[in-house]
């Protein structure tokens, strides 16, 4: 428990910082431009890369600045390029993912072991029962009925989703991008 109040300590005192900021406002910006390139298979099971950001600031600045930029990346998204009607339940669970990402990641070694573990976890929980209850409610169809599809989705993007992000910030290591952003990051 202790390490867990650290870690949430740390991560919001990363907020004070204007390089963390600044981090945050060009990843929103590489969100955006990501949401809009979302595959729309039906109204509720869509393939797309903007949680890639979300992740990538969870790694870096921890839980409590991840859960904060998923939730504003959501709503930005949302005003640039409504899709459907708006549900604030969605924008918690992209909160949620960004808490998740964080506690699992920040100031932890990067291993592919641990990023699986990670979006096992997000596939699960914020997925495939939170999304799909949300999105039940949001279309008024029965929640096993959109479940389906939603496992069968998340089981194929679970290791594709953890294998570009992994390869993702594994290259931001090798090209010096996280050293320039004053973290000192082992990708194993």
């Amino acid at each position: 428990m202790k390490k867990l109040a650290a870690l949430f300590t740390s991560s919001s005192q990363e907020m004070r910082q204007v390089r963390t900021v600044t981090v945050c406002a060009m990843m929103a910006a590489i969100g955006v431009v990501l949401g809009s390139l979302t595959i729309y298979i039906t109204d509720t099971v869509r393939i797309g890369f903007s949680g890639i950001p979300v992740t990538l600031v969870s790694y870096l600045f921890g839980p409590v600045v991840g859960g904060m930029f998923g939730g504003a990346l959501d709503v930005l998204k949302y005003l640039v390029k409504p899709m459907g009607p708006f549900m604030p339940g969605l924008t918690l669970i992209v909160m949620l993912k960004g808490l998740l990402y964080g506690c699992f990641l920040y100031k932890k070694p990067l291993t592919l072991w641990r990023v699986l573990a990670v979006q096992l976890v997000v596939a699960v929980v914020c997925n495939l029962f939170l999304n799909t209850l949300c999105l039940s409610l949001v279309y008024g169809k029965a929640f096993m009925v959109l479940l389906a599809p939603r496992i069968i989705r998340n089981l194929i993007m679970w290791p594709i989703d953890a294998f570009i992000f992994f390869n993702t910030a594994k290259v931001l290591e090798m090209t010096g991008v996280f050293r320039i952003l004053g973290k000192t990051r082992t990708a194993v």
